[in-house]
């Protein structure tokens, strides 16, 4: 996470095309034959950062309190993780509004940011097969691999990106009625009525 810690920083104070993997190195302390033995090149070093925040959102869906239903739980998740101050810092926010900015306009970036979000939305397809089957990992496995639960995923997973996406295109600060909170909130109104059951 250090080197990942690095590559933003000097993305987001130098830009992506003014920094090179060597930078990066020293930066996080260590040789450039380091650096490349973890990543191909310098945008995959931010892939943990992009990572963690979608692993931070689908876990607290994960840990959403049992009684709430799978759409309070997604959206009980986007309060706890995209409100700043909550889950991210307004500083770290807009670290975030960069690194996703610099992902737009970068091919090789963009594709780091999208295999991201494609892991991120299979991890949460699971979560939501076991709060489905709490406790039955047969069942629960039987419905990560259910068309409409994967659909019903990838539905809340591009409702949070959006949002994170909208929201980094413009100028807004991250608490603002505009924030990325507010925004994923809204996109994850689509599910409320979904039909959670019958998901096999």
């Amino acid at each position: 996470m250090e080197i990942a810690r690095a590559a933003a920083g000097l993305f987001v104070t130098h830009g992506l095309r003014a920094t090179r993997a060597e930078d990066i190195a020293q930066s996080a302390g260590i040789a450039p034959r380091t650096f490349y033995r973890y990543f191909a090149t310098k945008e995959e070093s931010v892939a943990p950062l992009y990572a963690a925040g979608a692993q931070r959102w689908a876990e607290a869906v994960r840990d959403a309190p049992a009684e709430l239903s799978l759409p309070q739980a997604l959206e009980h998740a986007v309060r706890d993780t995209l409100t700043p101050g909550v889950g991210v810092s307004a500083v770290a926010w807009e670290w975030v509004r960069t690194l996703i900015r610099l992902a737009e306009a970068s091919p090789a970036l963009r594709k780091v940011w999208a295999e991201v979000c494609h892991d991120a939305e299979g991890s949460l397809t699971e979560i939501l097969a076991r709060r489905l089957a709490p406790g039955d990992d047969i069942v629960a496995a039987r419905l990560t691999a259910s068309p409409r639960l994967r659909f019903a995923a990838a539905t809340a997973s591009a409702a949070v990106r959006v949002a994170v996406e909208v929201w980094a295109a413009g100028d807004t600060a991250p608490t603002s009625g505009e924030g990325p909170a507010a925004l994923a909130l809204g996109n994850l109104t689509v599910l409320r009525g979904f039909s959670w059951e019958d998901m096999e």
